[in-house]
């Protein structure tokens, strides 16, 4: 009423009445209140970051589960290491007991005998399959393979073999892996090189 009041004193007095500055008028509503354009912009921040944070966290959850996946299949595979390493020289006992009669004596001996080698025979053969079934392999070269310093370990050197340098000539003992890992290398004896032959085999891994 005192704005009234006084213009209608000043159209009295004849003196028009001044408006307002436009700076002095606020619009309703808008006091305190943000950029909208700006909220925008830190919502589309705030959720990238968030995103992003989810990207990465389902990523390490992944990466924990392959992790303990492949260790689980570690433990069941390679658990039984060291058993398995005592075990082979189990199948190279019955083998060697196996080995002591040559066929002309196993012909000779008597049925008690050929019973108890076939009973030892029978034993490796058993032991060889289980082996098998739980992902032990033998490894046997043959003669004139060529000698491989991750499979096989040179025992010794054999001169007049009229073989190329570094063949094997003569396994000693068979060796062993173990799904892919080396149990035991296989002991074999190679071929040495002729005396005009400067050839060599690396027999070091």
């Amino acid at each position: 009423m005192s704005d009234q009041n006084n213009e209608d004193e000043a159209a009295a007095m004849g003196v028009a009445p001044q408006p307002l500055p436009e700076a002095a008028v606020e619009p309703q509503g808008a006091e305190g209140e943000p950029d909208p354009f700006v909220v925008l912009q830190t919502l589309q921040a705030e959720n990238a970051d968030l995103k992003d944070k989810l990207l990465r966290a389902v990523a390490e959850a992944e990466n924990v589960r392959r992790r303990a996946e492949r260790d689980r299949q570690d433990a069941a595979r390679y658990g039984a290491q060291n058993f398995a390493r005592d075990m082979v020289q189990v199948s190279d006992n019955l083998r060697r007991a196996i080995a002591t009669l040559n066929p002309e004596e196993r012909e000779a001996a008597s049925a008690t005998v050929k019973a108890l080698i076939e009973g030892v025979e029978m034993t490796e053969r058993q032991l060889l399959a289980t082996f098998e079934r739980h992902g032990i392999k033998e490894i046997t070269p043959a003669p004139g393979d060529r000698f491989d310093a991750n499979l096989h370990e040179a025992m010794f050197e054999v001169p007049g073999t009229g073989q190329p340098a570094g063949t094997v000539v003569h396994v000693v003992e068979a060796g062993y892996m173990i799904g892919d890992r080396l149990l035991r290398a296989a002991r074999v004896g190679v071929a040495k090189a002729d005396e005009g032959n400067a050839a060599h085999v690396d027999t070091k891994v």
